[in-house]
């Protein structure tokens, strides 16, 4: 092989290498806005969700409700056991919770 075929070679090479890399490069800021996009969806989705819980415990003073990728966790005091696990039981049930934890305290007497 001259060596004219072989820089011809080595350039082409080169040259597709470079397209490769800058389209990868180019492709990376729509991913993150692509990403960017789920991050709020999903927080808008929590905060709905958080929404329908506080309105199904509406009867359950004090419990305070956040949400995260469809957990839900309780907060707050209630007045016995048999009260937080009610909050506990109809916060499950909405639709949408995947899961219920709680970090309800029981009020002492």
């Amino acid at each position: 092989m001259t060596n004219s075929k072989m820089i011809t070679r080595l350039l082409a090479a080169a040259t597709l290498a470079a397209a490769s890399i800058s389209a990868a490069y180019a492709a990376e800021p729509q991913q993150e806005g692509a990403m960017a996009g789920v991050g709020t969806a999903a927080s808008s989705t929590d905060g709905v969700l958080s929404k329908k819980v506080q309105a199904a415990l509406s009867d359950y003073k004090g419990v305070g409700v956040t949400a995260a990728q469809g957990v839900v966790t309780l907060t707050g005091q209630v007045a016995n056991t048999d009260i937080g696990t009610k909050a506990i039981q109809a916060a499950s049930a909405v639709e949408g919770v995947k899961e219920v934890k709680s970090e309800l305290t029981v009020a002492s007497k």
